[in-house]
């Protein structure tokens, strides 16, 4: 969906929204705004409540050091090419979701920065831009034409643990801005692995991106160096410049939901305006209501 705003400039001195944390530096519009303040970090760290760090090494590195990568011969291939030779994601789905899981080469491999298996953990690669909307708050934005299957940003701030999620969305009013996502992911044997993520405070441009009903990201989990993945948003289809950049916060793709996800929604206590304008809009924000049972449970992160 194109910007309804004033068109974007370029002005001699800018703000750097990443702080110079990033590849690419990310500008503020209109000129003089600036964001609320918080602490930037390009990638997760270790919030109140988990016993895990997103820092932490724990896979091993393969051992392709004079062959590329490819499946059969790379352990981090063992699910099959991720990416094609422009770095595009590949099996991406009519719902928007990739078939299988994404490992990607980590710092113990022997592959080194060249192999074409390390595309997120490569960081920002397109201009991007945090811009005021009317009715949304702040926003991001791509200044240049993004093609589809192209990784654009991470949403990345502090892994939390289930009972610190639970005491920060308990102090939100229904004016407030929620940025927690929680991502649920099946594993193995019935086992649900959840990961819950807030950058409110401490985080990095994808706290800026607004919903949309019918979104041009579609959210990935993708794992690099441990079982906490970075939760990467890749362009569902080609992105114009200009043009915003949003996700479905339900983790679902153009409203694709079954009878029990609409069931739950209805059963929604805190119902927040979408104002997103696609033509398949719900017209309210999606709501998780597990994140307010409250009962507390183990942290699976």
């Amino acid at each position: 969906m194109a910007a309804t705003e004033e068109g974007p400039e370029t002005p001699t001195e800018r703000l750097d929204v990443a702080r110079g944390l990033e590849n690419v530096p990310v500008s503020a519009w209109p000129p003089g705004a600036e964001p609320e303040p918080f602490q930037y970090t390009p990638d997760h760290v270790a919030g109140p409540g988990t016993d895990v760090d997103p820092t932490q090494i724990t896979f091993p590195g393969c051992i392709c050091l004079r062959t590329p990568c490819l499946p059969g011969t790379c352990s981090c291939l063992r699910h099959g090419e991720n990416y094609d030779d422009n770095s595009r994601l590949r099996d991406i789905g009519s719902e928007g979701k990739c078939a299988k899981p994404v490992f990607e080469c980590n710092v113990l491999c022997q592959c080194g920065d060249h192999c074409r298996n390390r595309v997120v953990q490569q960081g920002l690669q397109f201009q991007l831009q945090v811009f005021k909307t009317d009715k949304k708050g702040w926003g991001l934005r791509t200044l240049e034409l993004i093609p589809k299957g192209r990784f654009v940003c991470e949403y990345a701030g502090e892994v939390l643990g289930y009972a610190e999620v639970q005491r920060r969305i308990q102090l939100q009013t229904v004016h407030d801005p929620n940025y927690i996502i929680a991502i649920r992911e099946h594993v193995y044997n019935g086992q649900v692995m959840e990961t819950f993520v807030d950058p409110a405070y401490i985080g990095n441009i994808g706290r800026f991106l607004n919903h949309s009903c019918e979104p041009n990201l579609l959210m990935i989990p993708v794992r690099v160096d441990s079982m906490v993945p970075k939760l990467a948003l890749f362009a569902a289809k080609d992105i114009l410049p200009e043009e915003e950049l949003s996700y479905d916060y339900s983790g679902r793709f153009l409203n694709l939901m079954d009878s029990e996800d609409k069931e739950r929604l209805d059963h929604g206590k805190i119902r927040k305006p979408c104002y997103c304008s696609a033509k398949s809009c719900t017209a309210f924000l999606p709501y998780d209501s597990s994140l307010f049972c409250p009962l507390e449970k183990p942290d699976v992160s």
